[in-house]
């Protein structure tokens, strides 16, 4: 059984926590897509890639997320932050096949924290 949209986030989320990048891959499409303002990424090299410097610039951030699903596809805006950095407008979206993540789009903007 194919699982739904909710569910691959929810295992997402998951694997995020774990920071292990060839374990976050496994929830994406081998043909998947992730577009930032820095370009395309393809495949689970993409992933890790994208997902690598997210959590770089995030590590052990303070997370507040508001999904919005329609059918396969998710909004998602979110904040983080760090005892060094933050974000407040994050933006991404994916879409869902199969059970998987097969494209997402990826925007933030790190900012350092004002004391």
């Amino acid at each position: 059984m194919t699982r739904t949209p909710q569910e691959v986030f929810a295992d997402h989320g998951r694997r995020l926590g774990t920071g292990d990048l060839d374990h976050i891959a496994g929830n994406y499409t081998e043909d998947t897509v992730l577009i930032t303002p820095r370009g395309a990424f393809h495949g689970h090299d993409g992933v890790r890639q994208v997902i690598g410097r997210l959590l770089a610039d995030l590590a052990d951030a303070d997370w507040q997320l508001t999904p919005g699903f329609a059918g396969d596809v998710l909004l998602l805006r979110w904040n983080a932050a760090t005892t060094e950095h933050e974000v407040t407008d994050g933006v991404d979206t994916f879409v869902f096949r199969d059970g998987l993540i097969s494209a997402q789009t990826v925007h933030y903007t790190l900012n350092h924290r004002t004391a």
